[in-house]
C-alpha cells in the first residue's frame, strides 16, 4: 500500500472518489437515478455571471454551488437561477432541495425563497457558523423520511427545536 498525502488533489482522483461514492450510494439503496444539474448565465463574452450546480438523487436535489457575481447581485439574477433549478428539479421528481450556507454568505436568501435551516454548525469557520437547509416541493403532508445508520426511521424534531446546532 502506498499512501500519498496532498493539498491539491487532482480533479480526476476527486472525480474518481465521487464515482466510488456513487456506485456504492446506489448498489446500497437501489435508487440510481443521481444526475447532475446546472444553470449558469454567461456575459456576451462568455464568461459566467451566475450558476447553480449539484446534483439529484432519489428524490433530493442537493446543490453544492450558487453563486453570483457581485456586480450582478441584487438584480434578481439569484432568484431567477434558483426559481429555473427548481422547476428542473420538480421535472425530476426531487421532493426537496438541500443546500449549505455559511452566516456570512446568503442564509437569509434561502429563507426568503422557503428554505429552514435545520442544523447550524457553530464556528465553521472561526467565528461564523455553517447552516444546513431545506426546502420541501411537495405540497403532501410533512413526513420524515430521515434514516439513521442502521435504516430506522429517525422522527422530525419538535418545532422549538428546529435550526439548532
Amino acid at each position: 500500500m502506498h499512501r500519498v498525502t496532498t493539498e491539491e488533489p487532482a480533479l480526476a482522483d476527486v472525480a474518481f472518489l465521487e464515482q466510488q461514492l456513487d456506485q456504492f450510494n446506489a448498489r446500497t439503496t437501489g435508487i440510481h437515478d443521481a444526475r447532475r444539474i446546472g444553470v449558469l448565465v454567461r456575459d456576451s463574452s462568455g464568461q459566467i455571471l451566475a450558476g447553480v450546480t449539484g446534483y439529484t438523487w432519489g428524490g433530493t436535489c442537493f446543490l453544492g454551488q450558487v453563486w453570483v457575481d457581485e456586480s450582478a447581485r441584487r438584480n434578481g439574477l439569484g432568484r431567477q437561477l434558483m426559481a429555473e433549478a427548481e422547476a428542473e428539479m420538480r421535472r425530476r421528481g426531487c421532493r426537496q432541495i438541500v443546500l449549505t450556507s455559511h452566516s456570512f454568505q446568503a442564509p437569509g436568501f434561502y429563507q426568503k425563497l422557503g428554505f429552514e435551516i435545520v442544523a447550524e454548525i457553530s464556528d465553521y469557520p472561526l467565528g461564523h457558523s455553517d447552516f444546513l437547509l431545506r426546502k420541501p416541493l411537495d405540497a403532501g403532508p410533512a413526513r420524515s423520511s430521515r434514516r439513521d445508520g442502521m435504516g430506522a426511521r429517525i422522527p422530525p424534531l419538535p418545532e422549538g427545536e428546529r435550526g439548532r446546532g
